[in-house]
């Protein structure tokens, strides 16, 4: 998505949901589901960013607060928040957000790399930015947002 492929004319398919006023977009085939807020099962000792484990059709699945885990202020789930179900290198888990907002496509050329920090989140989690008509899409690489470390402790809690 670097200034060079701006002239692409890919489609990109993603799902953009709402962490406080801010809207994130992750690309669509690599959710699986989105469920309303689950009751979540605590995990002793678990990083801050873990918020439990839930069951879901027999498979355990960590949830991570995608609030925390970006560097935000926590909130209590409401009746909007919902656990986007995710595919990651052969690992499924559950991402808190305060909202989904809905199925987008978008042109791959109205995106743009991001600056150094957007919106208080560290850029090394931002795929890239997409300029709608009215609004900024933040695309989230989330096979950044957990380190390799983190990827494997998520893994030993559902085994």
């Amino acid at each position: 998505m670097a200034a060079e492929t701006q002239t692409s004319n890919d489609i990109l398919q993603l799902v953009s949901f709402k962490i406080g006023k801010e809207e994130f977009g992750i690309d669509i085939l690599k959710v699986q589901e989105i469920n309303r807020m689950l009751n979540l099962t605590k995990v002793p000792n678990a990083p801050f960013y873990i918020d439990g484990v839930v069951n879901l059709r027999g498979r355990i699945i960590p949830i991570v607060n995608l609030r925390a885990k970006l560097g935000m202020e926590r909130k209590e789930a409401d009746r909007n928040s919902r656990i986007v179900v995710v595919e990651l290198s052969g690992k499924t888990i559950g991402f808190l957000v305060d909202e989904v907002s809905e199925v987008l496509r978008i042109p791959e050329s109205i995106t743009e790399q991001p600056p150094a920090m957007v919106a208080g989140v560290d850029s090394s989690f931002i795929r890239a930015i997409g300029k709608l008509e009215d609004r900024l899409l933040i695309l989230l690489d989330l096979e950044k947002v957990l380190s390799a470390e983190e990827s494997n402790y998520l893994t030993s809690l559902t085994n």
